[in-house]
Formats: structure tokens, sequence, C-alpha cells
């Protein structure tokens, strides 16, 4: 059952405009992300890699963060608003069946968009014939952290999208909460760390753990705090639609 909710949330992205949509901005703002840090490259010698120029320049956060509410919006949103998670809550289709498969069908869609940026990361020697500016071990810490992150937003906008019945709201609401998420990670820049909680502040930095992640320094602290902080997201989800579920 669970299988096949999830196959058919996956093909209504692959085979609908917006699914395509997103496909196509994602490669051209990872596109754009590269060359400028490849202009980079070819202006001053790089201090850092590659891969931690590419995701620290100024495009990557503003694509990266508006990307979810594209990809989460509709979840439930259109749900109600066509009228079908009215008949698919008075199913005997379990609740949590239907939140776990919104979230992993969209996860798996994140998953694919990030594939071109990794085929040309692996195949950089081989397309440019230049030396590689980064180590295999850096693509990969840093792609699982954009995984376990990704995961992490994409279950705050699931969270978001069960609250509302507008699409536009529900964008809305998921870009907030990323933003603030993103902006916890400047408090101890702002404030400095000799407060109490500076290291809590530190601990939900997602800047400085990508920053890490891209010089190839798998911390595995922040990759369990986002595993947990998804789950306690995606029980809110289950929570907010099994009220849903009993109202009707």
């Amino acid at each position: 059952m669970l299988a096949a909710l999830i196959k058919k949330e996956f093909r209504s992205f692959v085979q609908s405009p917006l699914g395509w949509v997103i496909f196509a901005y994602t490669i051209f703002m990872q596109g754009i992300c590269l060359s400028t840090a490849m202009k980079s490259l070819t202006d001053t010698p790089l201090v850092e890699n590659l891969v931690y120029v590419t995701y620290h320049t100024p495009n990557f956060w503003f694509f990266f963060l508006f990307l979810f509410p594209l990809i989460t919006m509709r979840a439930f949103a259109e749900e109600e608003n066509s009228g079908t998670l009215e008949c698919l809550l008075t199913t005997p289709l379990e609740t949590r069946h239907l939140v776990m498969a919104k979230f992993f069908a969209r996860l798996l869609f994140y998953m694919l968009l990030w594939v071109p940026g990794i085929l040309v990361f692996c195949l950089f020697g081989f397309i440019t014939d230049l030396a590689t500016p980064f180590m295999r071990e850096v693509v990969f810490t840093s792609h699982l952290y954009l995984l376990i992150l990704g995961a992490y937003f994409i279950s705050l906008g699931c969270f978001a999208s069960s609250l509302t019945g507008n699409q536009i709201i529900a964008g809305i609401l998921t870009i907030g909460f990323l933003i603030i998420q993103y902006f916890l990670g400047f408090v101890t820049l702002i404030w400095g760390e000799q407060f109490q909680a500076a290291e809590l502040f530190k601990l939900f930095s997602v800047q400085n753990h990508l920053r890490n992640a891209c010089r190839g320094i798998l911390d595995t602290s922040p990759l369990m705090l986002y595993i947990l902080l998804t789950f306690f997201t995606l029980l809110l989800t289950h929570h907010t639609v099994n009220y849903r579920r009993w109202k009707k």
C-alpha cells in the first residue's frame, strides 16, 4: 500500500509540468552556482575546494531555500482544495501511510534533482581536462548533508501544507519556516558567543554544517539532529492530518 502511494505521488511530479519546471529551475541554478565558482577559480587561486565555493555562492542559498516551497506546497493543500483529501481521509487508508507517501515521494524527487550536479562533479576532470580541484570525499559528504537537510526541510513543507488548503499560503509558511531556520545561524554572529544558549544556536546553524561538509568533515551530530527533527515534524503533520480525518 505504502509503495503504491509513493509511486503514485512520485509519478505526479515527473509527469506534471510543475515537476519539469522545478527540475529545469534546479539545473539552471546549479549551473549558475558552478559557473560563478569556476569564474572565481579562473580569477584568483581558491583557498577552498570547488564544491565548497559552488555551495557558498550568493545564489546558492537563495535557490536552495525557495526550492522546498515549490516541492511541498501542493502536498496536502492541493488535495484539500480539489476535494480529494476528504475522499482519502474517509477511506480505510491509514494517516501515517498518507503522510509518509507524500514525504518519501517528494524526497525521491528532491534526490533526483541533485543527480546532474553530482555527475558534473564526478566527471569534472573528464569534461574539462583539468586537475580536479576537490577530493572525491567532499562530493559525498556535502551531498549527504544536503540530503539529510533536504529531508528535514521537506518535512517542514509537508507540515505547512497540512495546515491550510491554499497552496500559496502553504508556500509562504514553508519559506517562513526555512528563513527562520536559516537566520538562527546568524544569532551568534550578531550577538556573539558569550550567552548561555550560544552553543544551541550554533547547533542549528545550517550554514556552518554545510561549510564543514563541503570541507570533507562528516559531523554526525547535525545529521542526527535533522533526522530527529524530520521525524518530529512528520509526527506533527500526522496529527494535523489525523485531526482533519476525525473532524470529517
